[in-house]
């Protein structure tokens, strides 16, 4: 019987192989909203992926953030938690969680970050 020795770097690479969309983003990368389902985003939302499995960043009132823990390319964000300050594009931000909600894939092209949803529904980010 033959036995396989892999180097003990390899198999710390491997055991530590972040395979999350954080994992897949510009490392330090704040992606800003441009569009949702193809229609401008005329307010401040954000995401970034700070640690392994997990996502956060800016709506258009409070800080957001959620565990993110599906493999690459799923997205199942939740639950999402924020702060709770008013401010006067509120009716933005529940678009924005709202649309964030129904989002269930996740793909990273150079500066751009596009999230998809089973019926068609698209939410376009850039980098910063």
């Amino acid at each position: 019987m033959k036995h396989l020795l892999l180097p003990a770097g390899l198999l710390l690479l491997t055991a530590c192989a972040d395979e999350t969309s954080s994992g897949y983003a510009t490392p330090g990368a704040e992606y800003h909203l441009r569009e949702i389902n193809g229609a401008a985003f005329n307010a401040t939302a954000t995401i970034a992926f700070p640690e392994k499995g997990s996502i956060g960043g800016q709506a258009p009132c409070n800080i957001w953030f959620a565990d993110q823990p599906a493999p690459y390319p799923w997205f199942t964000p939740g639950p999402i938690g924020a702060t709770r300050m008013a401010c006067a594009d509120l009716n933005k931000e529940q678009l924005f969680f709202e649309a964030l909600e129904t989002m269930t894939l996740i793909e990273f092209s150079g500066p751009v970050l596009l999230l998809s949803g089973d019926n068609g529904e698209k939410m376009l980010f850039e980098a910063r």
